[in-house]
């Protein structure tokens, strides 16, 4: 083993995986290095904390804080949401022989912060799923997405292609109809944003009006996809989708107003 040698040769790497399918290699050794076929980028700056793992059931975190300096990693693509959910494999290898390599953890990226001096991304291990409730909570509203395997409403009719007329702010003109996309997705397949998720809030006519303003400037032409959505009320359930039978939510059930109700309200 490399890590017992009396001359130590240990370079530090990162393998990430960003949703869209991009895989980005970067090393804190002073020269490139390829491990597994992928190029890592001499990236001096990228340093990890110290990694907490542990037998129990704590949840294993680890921050990884570095200088925006690698082209692969700019702060216009951290804050638009390229980079949250990737999949991040941090593992030390023999430098002279780069064949050789230790795992020492890997997760999701989560909460990522901005500072003057870089960024620091905090890494979510697979063990954090266990701070996550046991049983869902009661709620009027469904608690399923549309389409999904308790939902089962079939998206194949349901998503369709578009291109973008224009766009001012968080509203977009498409070159088709865009009834029934309030609650839905908007995903940009050309452009500036392209392989990002815009929430829609609303579609009337072909004006689309989305939660927040795209990440980058949005130009006429750009072609999208459209994904129907649910504003997850029992009434459009049963009468937009007839699908009552699997609603995930608890309409009828009396919430803490009641304590709050008196004779006339």
């Amino acid at each position: 083993m490399f890590l017992d040698a009396e001359l130590a040769t240990i370079a530090l790497c990162w393998r990430i995986e960003r949703r869209d399918g991009v895989a980005v290699g970067l090393t804190a050794h002073d020269r490139d290095l390829v491990v597994g076929g992928l190029v890592h980028r001499a990236a001096p700056g990228m340093t990890p904390s110290a990694i907490q793992r542990a037998d129990g059931l704590e949840a294993d975190t680890m921050d990884v804080a570095g200088a925006l300096t690698s082209a692969a990693i700019g702060e216009r693509d951290l804050l638009g949401g390229r980079w949250d959910g990737a999949r991040v494999m941090l593992f030390a290898v023999d430098w002279s022989d780069p064949t050789a390599r230790v795992e020492l953890g890997e997760g999701v990226i989560g909460a990522v912060e901005l500072g003057d001096d870089g960024f620091t991304a905090e890494l979510r291990g697979a063990s954090a799923a266990l701070d996550r409730p046991v049983v869902e909570e009661t709620s009027p509203e469904c608690r399923a997405e549309l389409g999904d395997r308790r939902c089962r409403v079939a998206m194949a009719g349901r998503r369709r292609f578009a291109r973008v007329v224009a766009c001012e702010g968080a509203v977009v003109t498409l070159d088709s109809s865009a009834e029934g996309l309030g609650g839905g997705l908007l995903r940009w397949f050309g452009g500036a944003n392209c392989g990002l998720e815009s929430a829609v809030a609303r579609g009337v006519g072909a004006v689309v009006t989305l939660r927040a303003v795209p990440a980058f400037v949005v130009e006429a032409g750009v072609l999208v996809e459209v994904v129907e959505g649910c504003d997850k009320s029992l009434a459009t359930c049963a009468g937009r989708f007839g699908n009552a039978v699997n609603f995930r939510g608890e309409p009828f059930l009396p919430g803490v107003d009641l304590l709050t109700r008196y004779p006339g309200a």
